[in-house]
């Protein structure tokens, strides 16, 4: 008789004895899924079990899993032109034709694209753009970076520094100098008597005023904090940081990594506060991550002043993959879908109807908030309603249950902040996902929290 494993956990056992995972914890990775085939917003495990993919795997299979024309866009141009390097004095046609149409697609301040392959690498990269254009202007002292607590930038060392989720930083300080964080604009949360979009932004400034404007080179936000929580702010706060920003010369940097390409029901976030950023960096959603690809679209105003720059003061900053033909066809291949299909509009109407949907979680003696844009949600959670005490552990409990019931959700653990928070799950179904499935979600989330509370 044959003992051996099924293949399964042979692959498995391999896993655990050479693989390092993202967030690497030997009891976390004892039973991992192991994913085996996607379609729509359905994702199929080796064991034979189907899942609700509720993230989007990570924030960026937009355009769900299984469509053969990003499969088909990448073989085509692998048979034509596979790698070339795209440093100055070379390029290629894919790069040229994702970057139009990235700024066509972007605010109408924005004028080029530098090409990164992943959303960390693009906030590095969009620190030193800021950095480079006040060093050309003749500030060099402008150098700092704020971010906002529960703001997540990518766990690169800059990065990192601006990521405000104390979890990435126990094991990796000190952190980068010339990185701060002040409040962030979270409504449910926000202690003051004022509006918490007014006085988040005024946080920015009195950050900006202690440091000294002359030593702060820009401010980097995310229209919506994604992984801290999917918090939206009020529409009062980036009309009110743009003009903090513009009156004390500091750049703002939109980090759209997961808000860009559809993602709230508009092609880029900031839109819905009628917000220019000077910088906007990019990931996920471009390719809907079928390929590795981001980037930093910088406004016509900071490309002059590069392309103005004399021999000795060239953008010394570069990267192998920059503009790498197959990420960026397919990437081209991706915002034909989006746009074809009408996702982004579909974004915001199912986005509006399965957020309603998860309003109804708020019976539950254990959901203090449901909150969110276009197919974006969070729910958290508390152990009382009225004094909003945050829940902490049960989270992970949730989402434990949920993964039982056919779910994958992400959950963004309580933090003591400030200001506290409850545990909460984060939900970004892929852009067209079915009515039924959405409803599904919601059911599955009810029967979870009930399950464990």
């Amino acid at each position: 008789m044959d003992n051996a494993p099924p293949p399964r956990d042979r692959l498995v056992a391999t896993d655990q004895r050479h693989l390092i995972h993202s967030l690497h914890h030997a009891a976390d990775h004892a039973n991992p899924k192991l994913y085996v085939s996607g379609q729509g917003a359905m994702l199929r495990t080796a064991d034979g079990r189907e899942y609700i993919d509720g993230l989007s795997s990570l924030w960026n299979v937009n355009i769900g899993h299984g469509r053969h024309e990003l499969a088909a866009a990448a073989a085509a141009q692998m048979q034509t032109l596979a790698y070339a390097s795209a440093y100055a004095g070379f390029t290629n046609e894919p790069a040229i034709r994702l970057a139009e149409r990235i700024v066509g697609l972007a605010y109408d301040n924005m004028a080029a694209v530098y090409f990164t392959t992943a959303g960390a690498e693009a906030n590095e990269s969009a620190f030193k753009f800021a950095r480079y254009h006040w060093k050309r202007l003749g500030q060099p002292n402008k150098v700092k970076i704020i971010s906002r607590r529960y703001g997540y930038h990518g766990v690169t060392l800059a990065a990192m520094s601006a990521t405000s989720l104390p979890n990435y930083h126990k094991m990796f300080g000190p952190l980068v100098p010339e990185f701060l964080q002040v409040a962030p604009p979270y409504p449910y949360r926000w202690a003051g008597n004022d509006d918490p979009g007014i006085g988040a932004a005024d946080a920015v400034e009195q950050a900006i005023l202690a440091e000294g404007a002359d030593t702060v080179a820009a401010i980097i936000a995310e229209p919506v904090i994604g992984s801290g929580g999917v918090i939206v702010p009020p529409p009062t706060y980036f009309p009110r940081l743009r003009e903090i920003c513009d009156r004390h010369h500091v750049l703002l940097i939109a980090d759209e990594v997961i808000t860009g390409f559809g993602r709230t029901g508009a092609w880029f976030g900031l839109g819905h506060w009628n917000t220019k950023p000077d910088l906007m960096s990019f990931a996920k959603g471009v390719t809907s991550g079928y390929l590795p690809l981001g980037g930093v679209v910088i406004s016509r105003h900071m490309q002059d002043v590069m392309l103005d720059a004399p021999a000795d003061e060239k953008f010394m900053h570069a990267a192998t993959y920059s503009g790498h033909p197959v990420c960026c066809a397919v990437g081209l291949a991706n915002i034909d879908i989006i746009d074809r299909e009408g996702m982004v509009e579909r974004a915001q109407v199912q986005g509006d109807r399965f957020r309603a949907n998860l309003q109804t979680l708020r019976t539950l003696p254990t959901v203090g908030e449901v909150r969110g844009i276009g197919m974006l949600a969070a729910v958290e959670l508390v152990t009382d309603k009225a004094a909003k005490t945050p829940a902490k552990g049960i989270g992970a409990r949730i989402v434990a249950e949920a993964a039982n019931r056919g779910l994958i959700l992400r959950l963004r653990a309580a933090a003591d902040g400030p200001p506290p928070s409850g545990d909460t799950l984060c939900l970004a179904p892929p852009l067209p996902t079915p009515e039924a499935t959405l409803d599904r979600i919601v059911q599955i989330i009810a029967d979870a929290i009930q399950a464990v509370t």
